[in-house]
């Protein structure tokens, strides 16, 4: 770990079963970052961005509105949160301070889009590097490489904002491309390695996209990805997606980079013909489980040489998977003898069927990080622009559990866990104070009120 001045106070957390402090949790967070050399970094890469003499500097910024996104903040405001406990998490940057340095971010794009890219990459660095022997970029390998997900999802606008367009769902909004990692069954969730912001009638099956996106996410990855050359180490990373990204353009560049893929097919009704021997499952093997245990009711089969695969990189292998439809399902033309059959592209070196089904199957994990991401500000944009918008710290109160509010604070009060959460009333805004919005220059400050930065 990073030895450096933290960011915040450094208060121990004892469990006494007393309701002492409210969000306490977040000192999890906090004292992670602090862990991590966090203000250190902040100022190595974004000080340019924060005046000289300023009080507040980048770190203590950027630190104060991850731990209020903790807490259930949605809004930069919502550091009143954190405000109710000085003590705990020390002096916060005022609504102005922070107005101003989303300004300065909006005036300098390209100098707060290197510096957090590389400020990220550092911090992922260092957390993986400190989980030891679970170290996901350690235990990569070219028969277990790490997994990143790509999807598209929905964001929906609700006024006009840059780049903004209707959805095929018939809505109004964005549809943001999402590189996210994997880490396993039993290693936790993964995390979110890149989000591409996308006008909402951007398709999905763009291999343009797809490859922007990957590529994103790779410059996101610690250097033992690379070698010596900074070359990729290709064999290392597997990309899995949905059928959109079974387009030949982004798997022929992934063949060329040497990275693993793993996508779903639509399977065309043409060659529907060509299982029709469904029934008789003596080359087929028994479908796993996320647990690895065999399921009686679901078969899968390499159809390689059943199915010929056209202008597909070399090593292109096709499985099928077979399972009786669920109850309630509506069948399709390309149902066979009553069965699902589904497919899947891969150019993994291990031919084990039913092991390659069971992980491309687990693809589904992505959708919770998505889902993480949007209730911690992807969600919403408040503002009219799309580089301001993205960097609005907002949370979407529709899409909030309704226990994530009191998530962090029963990991340290578990007496907390059955208690309704009192939110930290705001303090009336003075007449003259209509100017301390997250969308108003320094100019435009209250009278009277001191100009911290």
């Amino acid at each position: 770990m990073q030895k450096s001045t933290p960011v915040f106070p450094s208060v121990p957390v004892t469990f006494t079963g007393q309701s002492l402090i409210s969000h306490a949790g977040v000192k999890v967070l906090t004292g992670f970052m602090d862990a991590l050399g966090f203000g250190a970094l902040c100022e190595d890469r974004l000080g340019q961005l924060v005046p000289s003499g300023a009080r507040h500097r980048s770190g203590r910024l950027l630190g104060s509105l991850a731990a209020m996104l903790a807490a259930g903040g949605e809004h930069a405001s919502d550091l009143d949160i954190l405000r109710s406990s000085p003590g705990v998490f020390g002096p916060l940057p005022s609504n102005a301070t922070v107005s101003r340095f989303f300004e300065r971010t909006v005036v300098n794009p390209e100098l707060f889009s290197y510096g957090f890219e590389t400020l990220t990459r550092e911090l992922r660095t260092r957390a993986w590097n400190a989980s030891g022997d679970r170290n996901p970029a350690l235990s990569a390998t070219a028969a277990d490489p790490l997994i990143i997900d790509i999807d598209a999802t929905l964001v929906a606008s609700h006024s006009e904002k840059e780049n903004v367009a209707g959805t095929y769902k018939g809505g109004y909004g964005f549809a943001p491309f999402i590189a996210s990692c994997d880490y396993g069954t039993g290693q936790g969730s993964g995390e979110i390695l890149a989000c591409v912001l996308r006008p909402g009638n951007a398709g999905a099956n763009s291999a343009e996209d797809h490859i922007r996106v990957f590529h994103t996410a790779l410059a996101q990855l610690p250097e033992s990805f690379y070698d010596d050359t900074g070359a990729l180490t290709g064999e290392k990373v597997l990309v899995r997606t949905d059928s959109a990204g079974a387009s030949r353009k982004f798997l022929w560049h992934l063949h060329s980079l040497g990275v693993q893929f793993s996508t779903s097919y639509a399977l065309p009704f043409g060659k529907a013909h060509m299982i029709d021997w469904i029934n008789d499952k003596t080359n087929w093997q028994p479908a796993l489980d996320q647990n690895g245990a065999e399921r009686t009711d679901a078969w899968v089969i390499n159809a390689t040489d059943v199915i010929a695969l056209q202008d597909y990189p070399p090593g292109t292998k096709l499985f099928l998977r077979a399972e009786p439809l669920h109850p309630g399902a509506q069948p399709t033309l390309v149902d066979v003898d009553g069965h699902r059959i589904t497919a899947l592209l891969t150019n993994s070196p291990r031919w084990h069927g039913p092991f390659l089904d069971v992980r491309h199957r687990a693809r589904g994990r992505c959708e919770n990080r998505i889902k993480t991401l949007k209730n911690t500000g992807l969600g919403e944009h408040r503002r009219a622009g799309l580089q301001s918008g993205l960097l609005a710290p907002a949370r979407c109160p529709s899409e909030r559990s309704p226990r994530q509010g009191l998530g962090h604070q029963t990991l340290a009060l578990p007496d907390l866990r059955d208690r309704r959460q009192d939110h930290h009333p705001r303090p009336p805004k003075p007449a003259a104070a209509t100017g301390i919005s997250a969308g108003k220059g320094p100019s435009e400050t209250a009278a009277g009120e001191p100009r911290t930065t």
